[in-house]
């Protein structure tokens, strides 16, 4: 039994790569897509925003000497290869999966709609959504909580390197406390870094809970979906 019908899952790029440095980590991708299917095979409908940062990442491309609109864009067609990497992955799983992309880019993807989105996810099918918000100056957060919000999901979740949100980043400061449950209001007032503050006030003003969690210890993600305290739940006042 699980809590949730419908969610959107938030990976980051960076943590694609595993212990690579870069690029793509067939380990990594290959226990997400078990973890992804397991969630499908217990009636979960799973959308999906994936980061580009293990490829490029626009502001870091700007502080090259890139244009940040072109080194967006560059980022943009990272998060595509992700997303075409984990359809990949969830088809030798047995799982239907469907690349969307928020930038025309037929046949590597079919172009975005809600309409779409919602039809390939009633079917049964894993929607990845490649390509970001397709704007420069917004983050692959702003991506999944807009299109969380757009989908119906009933949480936005976010898989990470680090099991919840802390006082303090926990791989600088050993001191940094977790906290099991914390309110959008409280993240403000504690300038918390859960997402970036676009994202997240998307979120709050959508009624869209939030529900941060280690994406990289195998079976973290069935646990959730049945309701155990895993990570850190971000919920309304």
């Amino acid at each position: 039994m699980t809590k949730y019908q419908r969610i959107l899952l938030k990976l980051s790029g960076e943590s694609l790569q595993g212990s690579c440095g870069y690029g793509l980590s067939t380990d990594v991708l290959h226990s997400y897509a078990a973890q992804i299917a397991a969630a499908v095979r217990s009636g979960v409908q799973v959308g999906i925003v994936i980061g580009g940062g293990n490829i490029f990442r626009g502001l870091q491309g700007a502080g090259r000497g890139f244009d940040r609109v072109r080194g967006d864009q560059m980022g943009m067609l990272a998060t595509v290869i992700n997303s075409l990497a984990l359809q990949s992955a969830l088809e030798q799983q047995g799982v239907r999966a469907r690349v969307l992309t928020s930038i025309r880019m037929e046949p590597i993807g079919e172009y975005y709609s809600k309409a779409r989105a919602l039809e390939c996810l009633e079917a049964g099918e894993v929607v990845i959504i490649g390509g970001g918000t397709s704007n420069p100056y917004f983050s692959t957060d702003s991506a999944s909580a807009l299109r969380g919000i757009e989908i119906e999901a009933d949480v936005l979740l976010k898989g990470t390197r680090v099991d919840g949100v802390y006082t303090a980043d926990p791989e600088k400061d050993p001191a940094a406390v977790r906290f099991d449950e914390i309110t959008f209001g409280e993240v403000y007032r504690l300038n918390l870094k859960v997402m970036d503050m676009t994202a997240f006030t998307l979120c709050r003003e959508n009624g869209l809970e939030i529900v941060v969690f280690d994406m990289d210890t195998p079976g973290n993600l069935e646990r959730v979906l049945a309701g155990e305290q895993i990570g850190t739940r971000v919920k309304m006042e």
